[in-house]
């Protein structure tokens, strides 16, 4: 790489979630796009599978000796950003506080958030929220910071808009679901709503969208077995391109993963996990994408599968919900999301070029 690298600050495990993780590597791949170098400062558990991707996308790693918006990781965070000579750090992660953010701030060092939330007062340059639901008027921010919200800027994987042309209009029958319900399944659902779905007569195959460390793997797995090829589990990209252009419906979480299948057009029933994600899952209904069931532990299985039975009944709304999503979400947010980073590291060019114009 020919510039100054980018040093993301995210964690991955049980205690914190892996959703920003996730969320960071979707950002380093477009960053490396601009001839940068990408560096990791994270823990990783487990780390086998999840330090798999940061290599394969040709970032480095370096384990962090300690827990992500924490007073020794901010002198960790400072003395790797100078090691590297990183231009900008990218914290992605929740319950983040107003001084740690401060502290970046002041060191010289361009700081980003990725945060769904507006919980605290952001002193720093750029805040960025992938997900849908706030407004700007609900943020508390510094003089000169930048927020980049709403629909323009969710971070969708390139697979995901490699896929938007297969996926234009409805696939055949037999109806195909899937279940996904992203990088933090924090109930443990995915197991109980499979089984409910697989009880819905209507519903001739289920696949399951899963990370490779997710707990109820080995349950799942047993499940398949037991379900004679009406139940596949998917977790290799390849194997996930092939599904999502034959699914006819999704149950997910209200998470960055629903964006993604508003993004292709997939019909969705969304069952919230987590309370930073209510937001996102209201917007998603009033935009007519999603059919919010509330609460995921509220949701009865006699609920999900009327609401499963209602959805397949109606072609018309199928695609109505699919042409609302597809026309939400254009899956070019990573890449917008870039060039207001490169907008904020070059201000003296963007300032020569709106004069030239």
């Amino acid at each position: 790489m020919s510039r100054s690298p980018v040093l993301f600050r995210c964690d991955g495990n049980p205690s914190h979630g892996w959703e920003g993780f996730y969320q960071s590597l979707i950002m380093a791949t477009a960053i490396q796009r601009r001839r940068r170098g990408t560096y990791f400062l994270s823990q990783l558990e487990p780390q086998v599978p999840l330090v798999g991707p940061v290599h394969k996308g040709g970032h480095e790693w370096v384990e962090a000796s300690c827990p992500v918006g924490s007073a020794e990781d901010l002198d960790m965070t400072l003395r790797e950003a100078r090691r590297l000579g990183a231009v900008a750090v990218i914290v992605a992660a929740p319950n983040l506080c107003e001084e740690y953010l401060r502290e970046l701030t002041a060191s010289g060092l361009l700081v980003v958030t990725v945060n769904p939330q507006a919980d605290i007062y952001f002193p720093n340059r750029l805040v960025v929220n992938p997900m849908l639901g706030l407004e700007r008027e609900q943020y508390q921010f510094a003089k000169g910071t930048q927020v980049l919200l709403g629909p323009r800027y969710p971070l969708i994987r390139p697979l995901i808009r490699r896929l938007r042309p297969i996926r234009a209009t409805e696939p055949p029958a037999p109806f195909r679901a899937v279940v996904a319900l992203g990088d933090d399944d924090v109930g443990g659902k995915t197991f109980p709503i499979t089984q409910q779905l697989l009880d819905v007569p209507k519903v001739e195959h289920v696949d399951v969208v899963v990370r490779a460390h997710h707990p109820q793997l080995d349950q799942l797995r047993e499940l398949a077995v037991n379900e004679l090829g009406r139940l596949d589990i998917v977790i290799e990209t390849p194997e996930i391109s092939t599904r999502l252009s034959r699914a006819h419906f999704a149950v997910t979480s209200g998470d960055g993963v629903s964006l993604e299948f508003t993004c292709l057009g997939i019909p969705q029933l969304i069952m919230v996990q987590s309370d930073r994600h209510v937001q996102n899952a209201l917007r998603l209904e009033e935009e007519g994408v999603a059919v919010n069931l509330g609460p995921a532990e509220a949701v009865t299985p006699a609920t999900l599968k009327n609401a499963v039975q209602d959805l397949l009944a109606d072609k018309v709304e199928r695609q109505g919900m699919a042409r609302c999503g597809r026309r939400l979400i254009d899956g070019r947010g990573p890449d917008r999301l870039v060039t207001a980073l490169e907008v904020l590291l070059h201000p003296s060019r963007q300032v020569v070029e709106n004069q030239a114009a």
